[in-house]
């Protein structure tokens, strides 16, 4: 009588390409968390840090240089990965550097309507001045810090619900998939500005707000994805093995699907955060999100509006919506560049 082998599982060809370039991955999530908590800390809990609260992001620099170094080496293959990480790093960069590099206190008035490369009231305006008189180069290197907290931080909470319902839905199925799929249909069927609008407007104007609604409007889309994903890795033979072993459904779902189903979900991740970095913008820009006056993109351009109406006032406009979309585009590439790289092998 002849002994079969036991299926060796987890491994799967096709999935090849990423191992490259997500070998890091553990390193990479700690310095990610890291510079999350850091920014977090400073931006959401100053008064419980104390005249220090500044120190808290201090360990952040290195860890975002480290992360960009890996990034760098990790995605030799793809030149639009890499521009689209320089982008991306950059602003965090800035984020966590901003309150060590020489600039001036981005509310304080100094010069109203300066243009940019002027000298007024002492100061040089490298990109002018708001109607204020507050320097557009030190709010917009401020401005990127709630946008990338919130952003990162609502992006995150959307996938630990999408990616638990999805994985309850795809591998449990049954009633479980008919009622998921049912409350996941009906959140999509809203358009997305709508449904944020109304989760606001119930919640109120608040960063944790945003990181609900967000949660709300993403969520659905994630655990569709998530879901069909794990109906293809449930019919294979890695999973029938961990189920003779006697393996509970929660083991299965967290240690045996998800982490051979990360690859494409990190190429969504990294679309997300540019469509959640757009959602957070846009409703700040209509009165919906953050609030003044510390420094925000959003902000900046909704004070501006009236304002840039007049072209030589017109770069009060540009550059918050530059730096904006500087960083959405470093998103969209880095997504790209992971796609091409998965495609290429």
């Amino acid at each position: 009588m002849t002994l079969s082998s036991p299926p060796v599982p987890a491994t799967h060809p096709e999935r090849a390409s990423w191992r490259p370039t997500i070998a890091r991955l553990p390193v990479v999530v700690a310095l990610l968390a890291l510079v999350w908590c850091s920014l977090v800390a400073y931006v959401v809990f100053p008064d419980a840090l104390g005249p220090a609260h500044a120190a808290a992001l201090i360990p952040s620099i290195p860890a975002v240089l480290v992360l960009y170094g890996l990034g760098i080496v990790s995605w030799r293959e793809s030149a639009i990965a890499r521009i689209g990480l320089t982008l991306v790093m950059f602003w965090i960069l800035m984020a966590v550097a901003a309150p060590y590099l020489p600039l001036v206190d981005p509310n304080r008035p100094i010069a109203p309507f300066a243009p940019p490369f002027t000298a007024k009231a002492g100061h040089f305006f490298w990109l002018g001045a708001d109607m204020r008189g507050r320097d557009m180069l030190s709010r917009t290197l401020w401005g990127g810090q709630r946008v990338i907290v919130w952003g990162i931080t609502a992006t995150a909470c959307a996938y630990v619900v999408g990616v638990a319902f999805g994985l309850m839905a795809g591998y449990l199925r049954g009633w479980w998939d008919e009622i998921l799929s049912f409350i996941a249909n009906i959140l999509l069927s809203f358009p997305v500005m709508v449904l944020l609008i109304l989760v606001l407007n119930f919640l109120g104007q608040s960063g944790f707000s945003i990181i609900l609604a967000v949660t709300f409007s993403s969520a659905p889309g994630i655990m569709r994805i998530v879901r069909g994903l794990a109906l293809v890795e449930s019919t294979r033979d890695y999973i029938q093995a961990a189920q003779t072993r006697g393996e509970s459904a929660l083991w299965i779902m967290a240690v045996e699907i998800l982490p051979n189903v990360r690859g494409p979900l990190i190429v969504d991740a990294c679309l997300r955060l540019g469509y959640t970095t757009v959602a957070i913008t846009t409703l700040t820009f209509l009165g919906l999100g953050l609030q003044p006056p510390d420094p925000d993109w959003g902000l900046m351009i909704k004070e501006a509006a009236s304002s840039a109406l007049l072209w030589k006032f017109a770069y009060m406009m540009i550059v918050p919506s530059v730096a904006v979309s500087s960083l959405i585009l470093g998103f969209n590439l880095m997504a790209d560049g992971l796609r091409e790289m998965s495609l290429r092998d």
